[in-house]
């Protein structure tokens, strides 16, 4: 006997469903293409690396990549935007305001292991931030960041040296910057046990920079 029941139609996906879908498949060739460059970028420089090798380090045809990045500098500005993103709220973390009584040599060790624990998870930011021919744009947000970075240690300093004038404390909190810039550097350079030791390098070079200050 044939079934008469009346067969409902299948729904049909929602108006947006589909345009998600699309959007979503476009984020994630987004954030596999800006992995792949990170690498490339790592591996030869900003200056050397090419679309094509972003496009063979990602897996996929030059012509995919155009469709998402006109050009290679505009994977530099939306990955150096994102990597600048994160690091601001390693800022917020690393540099949040303290209480006094906290030895200086742990509030020191604190901060730069936020900070080495953000630049060994995107060694791309030291390489393409400090690279001698980055795009233009990253440079002047990079500065910007500096100067936060700088105000911010500079605002971590100021309970340890209540008597130092201002100006003072901003040369201290420059100089900081810089001798932690200059061990980051070594400190990517290595691995394992070796990069650890630079790391604990680091922090005593940067204590003994402090320790006379603090105690005056």
């Amino acid at each position: 006997m044939p079934d008469t029941t009346e067969k409902r139609p299948e729904k049909e996906p929602a108006a947006d469903a589909r345009p998600r879908r699309r959007q979503a498949r476009g984020e994630r060739r987004i954030a596999q293409l800006l992995e792949a460059a990170a690498s490339v970028f790592c591996t030869t420089g900003y200056t050397a690396a090419s679309t094509n090798a972003i496009a063979r380090e990602a897996g996929v045809s030059p012509g995919t990549l155009y469709q998402f990045f006109p050009n290679k500098e505009a994977i530099a500005i939306e990955l150096g935007e994102r990597l600048m993103h994160e690091m601001r709220e390693t800022y917020s973390e690393a540099l949040a305001p303290m209480d006094p009584a906290t030895p200086l040599e742990e509030a020191v060790a604190a901060a730069v292991d936020r900070f080495i624990d953000f630049n060994c998870r995107h060694p791309v930011f030291f390489a393409l931030m400090h690279g001698p021919d980055i795009p233009g744009r990253i440079a002047e947000e990079h500065d910007a960041l500096h100067a936060t970075l700088v105000s911010r240690v500079e605002a971590l300093l100021s309970p340890y040296l209540p008597d130092t004038p201002g100006p003072d404390v901003a040369r201290t909190a420059r100089m900081c910057v810089g001798l932690y810039k200059a061990g980051l550097e070594l400190v990517l350079a290595h691995e394992g046990e070796e990069r650890e030791a630079y790391i604990r390098e680091l922090k005593n070079v940067l204590y003994r920079y402090l320790e006379p200050l603090v105690m005056d």
